[in-house]
């Protein structure tokens, strides 16, 4: 624990990782998350929040279950271990940070919890460590302290704190919360001194239990039920039935609007909560003309501009102040700063019932992933990657057969009682309702190529008889 923070006090991480993060469409997206998606390069959000929670203790990880596997392939990647508790269902921040307190409560009723969204940027951890350092006596004293950020501009994205008298060194009581504002009230918000909420929290798991239940009895019977009946799926844990007679609602609204007991302290540590595409322009590389450039571009009298292509060449001319997003499968044309009307969109497309709004062109799946490249009438061809460790489902298949070409690692197949491996350019058929498996021993991914012929070509086509990701 860092010397800033006393090594006598048991201090867990809580890191929420359920948002879906929809104004960064088209590279966020429900079944990747911006939390998980490659944004900057060599780590996700989550996995540098993930290092920051090094600096307190063993995290405990907040997801759903939908999510369940990235969340563990990318704390393998990063060698961290810690606990995770997954949401039946979805039901916003309140009931999640609660199930999370009463969960680290029934191990130490005087733990103390640093919440931390997973999808936050922080560029200076020693002020981050140094703001959980002066909130530590307040939150010790039975506070919920609630960490503000100085305004930088009057942005209508965020909620609002205004602070009133210090309760401690460095510690004020909040006076009042104010919520997403108009820009005129924003502009006013920021005159006045007010923070921004960043989202981050400090207090006693007994302290946040008892709140909850002061202000939201029902909901609170119900997650401390789920956290009582929850149960072991792996390496995970999954809240009983009853989380989902818990209302949804965010912990703002909750708890922290109307109780006596909250406390702010400023957060100085270069933050992000990377809400926006103009969000990623602010704190990205900006070349001279102030253009931030991803991928294959080219931009000619281009000013201020957020480009990021994932394949093919995006080329730009007389333009300034743009958000343009080019995926396999989507394209994003829009003014930088209009993040709201990007929710509005993927919502439209969601009505529509575009496969976009909320799928990835690579399918996740717990040892991986794979993409479909070509497909017609009794064939389809996928690309696969199969992760250090990954092994998929023994499985069969009823109306097809496989063929499998490696071209990239080395890779571990059963076919019936046969065992092989298989290296690239090295290939192996799988006939129609042959028992078979891969799995990868290796320290680097598996890519493969699959062929898959036959009279129906479903995912749901598969028998799994022994799976350890629990989906047989």
């Amino acid at each position: 624990m860092n010397s800033a923070v006393s090594a006598n006090i048991n201090i867990r991480p809580v890191i929420m990782c359920g948002g879906a993060g929809t104004r960064l469409w088209p590279l966020s997206r429900d079944a990747m998350p911006k939390q998980f998606a490659d944004l900057f390069g060599e780590f996700t959000t989550f996995q540098g929040t993930l290092r920051r929670s090094a600096d307190f203790g063993r995290p405990l990880v907040m997801t759903n279950v939908e999510h369940r596997f990235l969340v563990m392939r990318q704390m393998a990647e990063m060698g961290i271990e810690g606990d995770v508790l997954l949401e039946p269902v979805r039901r916003d921040s309140g009931p999640a940070i609660l199930a999370a307190c009463g969960a680290i409560a029934q191990e130490d009723p005087d733990c103390v919890a640093l919440v931390m969204p997973a999808d936050h940027v922080v560029r200076d951890p020693d002020g981050f460590i140094n703001a959980v350092a002066r909130g530590l006596p307040a939150a010790l004293a039975g506070r919920l302290v609630v960490f503000g950020v100085e305004p930088t501009a009057p942005e209508t994205a965020y909620g609002y704190i205004e602070a009133g008298e210090p309760v401690g060194q460095g510690v004020r009581s909040v006076s009042r919360f104010r919520e997403k504002p108009c820009a005129a009230d924003a502009e006013e918000y920021v005159a006045q001194g007010m923070f921004w909420n960043s989202g981050n929290f400090l207090f006693l798991a007994g302290a946040l239990l008892d709140e909850y239940r002061r202000y939201e009895a029902p909901s609170a019977a119900a997650v401390e039920l789920a956290v009582r009946d929850r149960a072991r799926s792996g390496s995970a844990r999954v809240l009983g039935a009853s989380y989902a007679d818990a209302v949804p609602k965010s912990l703002d609204y909750a708890v922290m609007e109307r109780t006596d007991r909250a406390a702010v302290v400023e957060l100085r540590c270069d933050w992000s909560d990377v809400g926006s595409w103009n969000a990623l322009w602010e704190i990205g590389q900006q070349d001279e003309a102030g253009n931030v450039i991803k991928g294959e571009v080219e931009l000619v009298d281009t000013r201020d501009c957020y480009v990021s292509s994932r394949g093919s060449l995006v080329s730009i001319v007389g333009q300034k102040n743009l958000a343009v997003i080019c995926t396999e499968d989507a394209v994003l044309v829009a003014d930088r700063s209009a993040a709201g009307a990007v929710k509005v969109l993927v919502e439209r497309l969601r009505e529509r019932g575009r496969r976009q709004a909320d799928s990835c062109i690579d399918a996740q799946r717990p040892w991986g992933a794979y993409r479909v490249t070509d497909h017609g009438d009794g064939f389809q061809v996928k690309r696969i990657v199969v992760a250090p460790g990954g092994r998929l489902s023994l499985q069969k298949h009823r109306h097809r057969a496989e063929h499998w070409v490696v071209v990239a690692g080395e890779a571990t197949v059963t076919v019936g009682t046969g065992v092989r491996t298989v290296r690239p350019s090295e290939h192996v058929h799988i006939p129609q309702g042959a028992v078979h498996r891969l799995e990868n021993f290796g320290n680097v991914p598996v890519h493969l190529i699959e062929v898959q012929t036959g009279s129906y070509l479903g995912e749901d086509d598969i028998e799994r008889l022994e799976d350890i990701y629990e989906r047989a």
